[in-house]
C-alpha cells in the first residue's frame, strides 16, 4: 500500500506503508505515476522499503538516506534528467548505486553512464526479477560501502589518539623496519621504541601486525612521518 507524503512546495514523494525484511531503501524516480507506482509496489511486495521520487529536484531534497541505498532511475526525466542527476550526485561526492532504466535504443547513453559509474542499465520494460536481483546486488554493494566508511572513520578516531612519537614508530612499524631500525632512525633506545610500539598497537586495537598493517593501509599509513 502507497501514501502520498507532502513535500514542500507540493511536490510529493511515495512512501512505504508496509512492513520490510530487506536491509536499505531503494529510491526510485520516474515521472510517470503509473510506472513510479508500479516499480515501488514490485519492491514493497518483495520486501523492500521504497520511496518513489516524481522529478530529480524531489530526490535531491530528500538528501542522504544515512543507511544503505540504492537509486532507480529513469533516464528520461523533466528538467534535470537522469545523467544530470548523475553527475550532480556525483559532484557532491554521493555514491549511492544508480541502477538507471530507459528504453531501446539508448546504446550511448547507457555508455555515458556506466562509465560514471552507474551499476547497471535496465531496459524497459523492466522484469520483476531482473529489478529485484539488480537491487539486492546493490543494496549488498552499499552496504559494504557504508561498512568500510564507518570503519575507517572509527581507526582515525584511534589513530587521533596516537601521540607524535607512536604515530612515527606505528609508521615505520608497518614499513617493515625492526625496533632497531626504528631506535637509529629516531635516535632514541630500543626499550623506548618498544614502549611507543606497545602504546601504538593497544590504542589501535590490533591483535596482530597483519592487522596493524591493514589498519594502517586504510588510512593511508605507509612510512614513517
Amino acid at each position: 500500500m502507497l501514501l502520498f507524503v507532502p513535500q514542500d512546495e507540493g511536490r510529493s514523494r511515495l512512501a512505504p506503508m508496509a512492513e520490510t525484511t530487506e536491509t536499505g531503501v531503494v529510491l526510485v524516480v520516474d515521472d510517470d505515476d503509473g510506472v513510479l507506482t508500479s516499480l515501488v509496489e514490485i519492491l514493497l511486495a518483495a520486501g523492500f522499503e521504497a520511496l518513489g521520487f516524481a522529478s530529480a529536484d524531489d530526490l535531491l531534497e530528500y538528501g542522504d538516506p544515512r543507511r544503505p541505498a540504492c537509486m532507480v532511475l529513469d533516464l528520461h526525466l523533466p528538467g534535470l534528467n537522469g545523467l544530470d542527476l548523475q553527475q550532480e550526485l556525483l559532484r557532491d561526492g554521493d555514491q549511492v548505486p544508480i541502477l538507471f532504466y530507459s528504453g531501446q535504443g539508448d546504446v550511448e547513453s547507457s555508455v555515458r553512464a556506466m562509465k560514471a559509474g552507474a551499476l547497471d542499465f535496465l531496459q524497459k520494460p523492466v522484469e520483476p526479477d531482473e529489478l529485484l536481483a539488480a537491487v539486492r546486488h546493490a543494496l549488498a554493494r552499499d552496504a559494504a560501502r557504508l561498512a568500510e566508511r564507518a570503519e575507517v572513520k572509527e581507526l582515525e578516531q584511534r589513530y587521533g589518539g596516537l601521540t607524535r612519537r607512536e604515530r612515527q614508530v606505528l609508521a615505520a612499524v608497518v614499513e617493515g623496519l625492526s625496533n632497531k631500525q626504528i631506535a637509529g632512525r629516531l635516535g632514541v633506545g630500543e626499550k623506548t621504541v618498544k614502549v611507543h610500539r606497545a602504546a601504538a598497537v593497544g590504542k589501535m586495537r590490533a591483535s596482530s601486525l597483519p592487522e596493524l598493517v591493514r589498519m594502517a593501509g586504510k588510512l593511508g599509513i605507509g612510512s614513517a612521518e
